[in-house]
């Protein structure tokens, strides 16, 4: 059985709102890079995922359990940053990592001096005078801090810098090699690209594409053909660019950028 597993999760909110009848599975030990549009149902379907919203028609399970009535457990199991993380403002970050350790009953060996060290971030302010990268990072502290076996990460380097997104990507691909299952939506494409096994594009509330990431830059390809003054140059050519010859004339194929692929998809729409 599939650790993550969507079936057939459809919720209208009129005026072609919504998801409809969108299947995923992700297996233990995957990352699954989950792109769309603003708008286009990714969040919607992680918090059925997270049991906020109860579904109306299909069903999503973690582990097996239905996500709408076990959402406590799973809630408490699961490591999750939302797309957009609040949080009880008057709390330092201190006071609101000892309440989720108090929540999810969780021993002294966790993983929180960990994160907080890896991510450069002083918990002891106030959470409401926090910048958005500060919050974000204590978002990732309390997503990881009960080493969970299973990660929700909805656009999870929003409002980190370039060096602090480079630490993240690091981190979910050591989660990676210990076997943790992933689900993760973004709209950075160098990290989807880097860390995921397979990809979900998702537009108007319905998938457009699943498949491996390398699959998808294959069925992608783009071929060029180059006509060249002399066989001699156009031998060259070929060696250098990996290209077929034929004459004067050398046919070279590349795989395209996910990002290149994502906007033949979804043409001028924003960015995931």
């Amino acid at each position: 059985m599939s650790e993550i597993n969507i079936q057939n999760l459809t919720r209208d909110y009129g005026s072609g709102k919504g998801i409809f009848n969108v299947s995923i599975q992700v297996e233990k030990g995957e990352v699954f890079g989950f792109l769309g549009p603003n708008g286009a149902g990714k969040t919607t379907t992680i918090r059925h995922l997270m049991g906020f919203i109860k579904p109306r028609e299909g069903s999503c399970q973690i582990q097996g359990l239905d996500c709408w009535r076990n959402r406590d457990v799973i809630q408490s199991r699961l490591g999750y940053i939302p797309g957009e993380i609040s949080f009880f403002d008057d709390m330092t970050g201190n006071e609101f990592l000892k309440f989720l350790s108090d929540y999810r009953k969780i021993k002294k060996d966790n993983r929180i001096q960990e994160m907080l060290e890896r991510f450069e971030l002083d918990p002891r302010g106030k959470i409401k005078k926090m910048s958005k990268g500060m919050k974000q990072k204590l978002g990732i502290a309390a997503a990881f801090m009960h080493n969970p076996e299973i990660l929700i990460l909805d656009e999870p380097t929003s409002g980190l810098d370039p060096l602090m997104q480079n630490r993240f990507v690091e981190l979910i691909a050591e989660e990676k090699k210990k076997g943790k299952t992933i689900l993760l939506s973004s709209h950075m494409f160098e990290e989807v690209e880097g860390t995921c096994d397979r990809i979900g594009m998702i537009r108007n509330g319905k998938l457009a594409a699943v498949d491996l990431v390398e699959t998808l830059r294959e069925r992608h390809m783009r071929t060029y053909t180059v006509h060249l003054d002399s066989p001699e140059l156009a031998r060259d050519f070929a060696g250098d660019f990996n290209g077929i010859c034929d004459g004067s004339t050398v046919t070279v194929s590349a795989k395209q950028s996910l990002e290149t692929i994502f906007m033949n998809y979804y043409g001028g729409d924003q960015n995931a």
